[in-house]
């Protein structure tokens, strides 16, 4: 596992030199890559939501492909459309933005419910039905999509079935005064994501992907662990709609890539707890009553993971 995490750090350093003082925000997106899952960044404009986003495609020696989203934009914007070709008097498809390793969409939820609904194949089955013709998009697949929870005016809300197709949503937050001062000194001359080089190729990283899929342990115990943890946000009288069981598989890649990234070939129930957050807080659907009253969907995985014992380990 010592390989494995030298070339996890190495690309997490790579990231960070873009994203000044954010380093475990940094690994959780870059967990989440090698996860083969989706991540959906969500705060305030001006923290660095796109600089993150695009420092991870510039980090890897892969395709990828930017996607401004606006309420103009069309599902075949997207997707890719079928053209007549006059010469053979026949139509051909025309591959659109999603065909790439990393799909950068930026502002997601100002693209009309239409648009939003043409990622939902293509996200969860890695295919792109069109004219009755699947097209499968190339390995791996990871869209890294930006949004701003505040700014209403224009946009509209992720539906739930799309949301729950992110493994993970994350958060950057504002940096301290120190961390500020060192994104101006570093700005001055222009961005350093554009002058960010890659420092993986697509094959490394998909080796990073299988030696999480093959070398790290997951005990049964974990497994009713992170079950019950789901389940309890469904029994809570705050919420409306409780993680699916796609959550829980969310939770179990993510620890897994933890476990990794910190030398270990088995998961523990700390991973568990650490991921929590990211991968199911926004796959809660919370009752009005509740959010009047101040409840997030943080406070119910928080106290699903109290509510839950933590399973012991076995004595040897």
């Amino acid at each position: 596992m010592r390989a494995f995490v030298q070339r996890f750090d190495r690309l997490v350093s790579n990231v960070c030199l873009a994203v000044r003082g954010k380093d475990e925000v940094v690994r959780q997106a870059v967990g989440c890559v090698l996860a083969e899952g989706h991540l959906l960044i969500e705060d305030v404009p001006g923290v660095g939501k796109t600089s993150l986003a695009r420092s991870i495609a510039a980090s890897v020696a892969l395709t990828w492909n930017r996607i401004q989203f606006t309420p103009d934009l069309l599902p075949s914007d997207v997707t890719g459309i079928s053209v007549f070709d006059q010469a053979t008097s026949s139509f051909s498809f025309r591959p659109g933005p999603v065909f790439a390793n990393i799909v950068l969409g930026d502002e997601i939820n100002r693209a009309s419910p239409k648009t939003q609904s043409a990622l939902l194949e293509v996200m969860q089955e890695r295919t792109v039905t069109t004219d009755a013709t699947v097209y499968r998009v190339p390995r791996p697949f990871v869209v890294v999509a930006t949004q701003n929870p505040i700014d209403l005016e224009g946009t509209y809300a992720l539906p739930e079935a799309q949301l729950d197709r992110f493994l993970m949503r994350i958060e950057i937050g504002y940096p301290s005064p120190e961390q500020e001062a060192l994104v101006l000194r570093a700005e001055k001359d222009e961005p350093v994501v554009a002058s960010l080089a890659p420092v993986m190729t697509g094959d490394e990283l998909l080796d990073l992907v299988e030696v999480v899929k093959c070398n790290v342990e997951v005990s049964a115990a974990l497994e009713d662990y992170i079950v019950a943890i789901c389940a309890e946000t469904r029994n809570r009288s705050e919420v409306r709609l409780g993680v699916s069981p796609r959550g829980g598989i969310a939770l179990l890649r993510a620890a897994r890539v933890v476990a990794a990234a910190e030398g270990r070939s088995y998961v523990s129930p700390d991973d568990v707890k650490a991921m929590a957050g990211p991968t199911l807080a926004h796959r809660i659907i919370m009752r009005s009553e509740a959010e009047l009253r101040g409840v997030s969907a943080h406070d119910i995985v928080e106290r699903a993971l109290a509510a839950v014992p933590v399973p012991r380990r076995p004595k040897s």
